[in-house]
């Protein structure tokens, strides 16, 4: 993996894409392991495949999410308080792999 330069994160998908990738598919793989596959699918096809990625100095990484996430979802596949912590659970654990991908901790 090349070195991280944050102001090359401006143009994430040019210089990190392969990483992106990395991090986003062992956050996917972490999650599919311990909740119900088809909300994880769900979720990483209706929500996460619409975020974004952003780092920031000092702060370091940050996702932001598509407007009214749950409303992507088929409603029949968990309620509204469960979602948000699922989601609330995955986007710590794709924050967790980023940092570990561009080795920020």
């Amino acid at each position: 993996m090349p070195d991280f330069d944050p102001g090359k994160f401006e143009d994430k998908y040019e210089h990190y894409f392969g990483e992106l990738q990395q991090a986003y598919k062992r956050a996917f793989e972490t999650m599919d392991r311990e909740f119900d596959s088809e909300l994880i699918h769900a979720i990483d096809q209706r929500v996460l495949s619409e975020s974004e990625p952003f780092y920031e100095a000092g702060d370091g990484f940050r996702i932001d999410l598509p407007e009214d996430p749950y409303a992507r979802i088929d409603d029949s596949l968990v309620d509204a308080d469960r979602f948000e912590t699922i989601l609330s659970r995955y986007v710590e654990e794709l924050d967790r792999e980023l940092r570990r991908v561009f080795d920020r901790d």
